[in-house]
């Protein structure tokens, strides 16, 4: 074994003492963060007083501020930890993660992002049921909305347990799962206490750390490589142990037929999601014109591009710097790449190494606190807004008891995605993102467009749209190689009931829900409210009448 091997070999023994050797400024620096952003939220709480501050932070934010706040809630533990990991292991595959999440922008700014913020007032909800029956309509709305919501946690919840393991040399499961349930505690503090205002602000503070975090790595990265790219790819190949092929596509999605139609599958659910997500769709409603609206979306494209740029040098860095072994050690599918890129390259056995270990590894912390309070406030919103005060209270339920409704279901929210999150410790959180990416684009971006773009479309339709598209990829999920099947990265080890071979299922049900939504309205004897429609057009392009 060489020098370099041995190294490497013990690296992640080293990591986890180099954690307990500084575990006073570890910790020391996670309070910091957690003291800072509760400190905001109360601050933000004191300034809640009515529905449209906890839904819609009183729309009284800046294209700006709203631009850096979608970024954080866009830039999440999938981002940092999937993406540098997923990288790090497969190389140019592992790559195609940022440039899907990147290209989806694209979709959200085209197509939806100034219609949606003129049309709606504070959920999906509102714009579906605009023209159509609200009650099932909302319901349909408010019920997706929740399960791709906890999809989404799912991923966030894995990289805290995680990464907070790492750090704390928490090697028992049930240590595991008592990290994911103080994670879930924190968010539900988060979005009782601040609603939306409160988590606009944590999500400012959070980009502002990860976008400077993933600098620094990036200079410390191509400053070990003399700045020399070249250099630092022939490296990550080599180190990698896969040579050449490692820069090339298929090392992940190039083996077999199946492996090449996921990664289609992948693609698709990546570039359509975005506009389909129901906590990055609420943020358009945080701003007072369409015009900041458009802003927001430009200012988010660029800091998520830069981003994006950025996790090819963490990737690829990791992968030239640490073995595929030692990553794999530390946890099967890669997320803590790079916290332990951290720790190199700062020294494995030195001071520095432990600061910047601590140091990003407490901004990761930070991005998943943030990201699960605005998923956990969209879902919340839609549970109280749609299907609580328009469905239960047939619309006459007051303000206050609407955000009491959301408040609780915060709560109960919050339990579930602590139960789930504790089981999906072990899988790759850029691929259980991408699984929630799948879900959004099958159920709720075939109903926004139709609803939005179409006519004819009737309430028959959009049901068959959200519920035949969430069926139809949950369905696909509980049954792939991301539940069973898979004796690594499986939800559930040991076992296997899958019969579907891909781990993505857009590629069938984004088509289906379309599909549906057509079919639906086709076979309806629904007469279209023409009038209604006229109105949401005319609002949609102009935002004329929008609240």
């Amino acid at each position: 074994m060489s020098t370099l091997q041995l190294h490497s070999a013990q690296s992640t023994v080293l990591a986890a003492n180099e954690a307990s050797e500084h575990r006073p400024l570890i910790i020391t620096l996670f309070a910091v963060f957690v003291v800072a952003t509760l400190v905001i939220t109360v601050w933000a709480g004191r300034q809640t007083k009515s529905a449209a501050d906890f839904y819609a932070g009183g729309r009284q934010f800046t294209g700006f501020q709203n631009g850096l706040a979608v970024s954080g809630d866009y830039m999440s533990a999938a981002s940092f930890l999937g993406i540098a990991g997923a990288i790090a292991l497969f190389g140019y595959d592992g790559f195609l993660y940022s440039i899907g999440f990147l290209v989806a922008w694209l979709v959200a700014l085209l197509l939806v992002a100034e219609p949606l913020r003129n049309s709606g007032r504070y959920t999906m909800g509102d714009v579906l049921a605009y023209r159509m029956r609200q009650r099932p309509v909302r319901t349909a709305a408010g019920t997706s909305t929740i399960v791709v919501s906890i999809f989404y946690l799912l991923a966030q919840m894995a990289g805290a347990g995680v990464l907070v393991s790492l750090l704390l040399g928490i090697t028992s499961d049930a240590g595991k799962v008592g990290i994911v349930a103080l994670v879930g505690i924190l968010m539900i503090v988060y979005v009782t206490i601040g609603g939306m205002k409160g988590t606009t602000w944590v999500q400012m503070v959070k980009a502002v750390l990860l976008i400077a975090g993933a600098l620094l790595l990036t200079f410390l990265v191509l400053l070990k490589f003399d700045f020399n790219i070249s250099d630092l790819l022939g490296s990550a190949a080599e180190n990698s142990g896969k040579g050449a092929p490692f820069l090339e596509p298929g090392l992940k999605y190039g083996v077999t037929t199946t492996s090449k139609i996921d990664f289609i599958s992948l693609g698709i659910a990546l570039v359509l999601g975005t506009a389909g997500l129901p906590h990055i769709l609420i943020r358009f409603y945080t701003v007072p014109t369409a015009k900041a609206a458009r802003k927001s979306v430009n200012w988010a494209i660029g800091i998520i591009g830069a981003f994006y740029l950025m996790t090819i040098a963490l990737g690829f860095g990791a992968a030239a710097l640490i073995t595929p072994k030692e990553i794999t050690d530390s946890n099967p599918a890669g997320n803590t790449a790079a916290p332990l890129l951290a720790l190199h390259l700062g020294g494995v056995d030195s001071n520095w190494g432990a600061i910047l270990l601590a140091t990003i590894s407490a901004v990761a912390f930070a991005t998943i606190l943030a990201v699960v309070a605005g998923l956990t406030l969209a879902s919340s919103s839609s549970f109280a807004h749609d299907i609580y005060a328009n469905v239960i209270k047939k619309g006459k339920a007051g303000e206050k008891e609407e955000v009491r409704a959301a408040r609780w279901a915060t709560v109960f929210i919050g339990l579930i995605s602590i139960g789930l999150g504790a089981l999906a410790r072990d899988l790759n959180v850029a691929g259980l993102v991408a699984l929630a990416f799948a879900v959004a684009a099958s159920a709720n971006l075939p109903t926004i467009l139709y609803s939005l773009f179409w006519k004819r479309f009737t309430t028959q339709g959009a049901l068959w749209s959200i519920y035949g598209g969430l069926t139809t990829a949950v369905v696909l999920v509980l049954f792939s190689p991301v539940v069973s099947g898979n004796a690594k990265t499986s939800m559930f080890k040991g076992v296997d009931f899958h019969w579907f071979p891909l781990e993505n299922p857009g590629l069938i049900s984004i088509p289906v829900g379309f599909l549906l939504g057509w079919l639906g309205t086709v076979l309806s004897k629904e007469e279209p409210d023409k009038e209604k429609y006229a109105e949401l057009e005319v609002r949609s392009l102009t935002g004329t009448g929008a609240h």
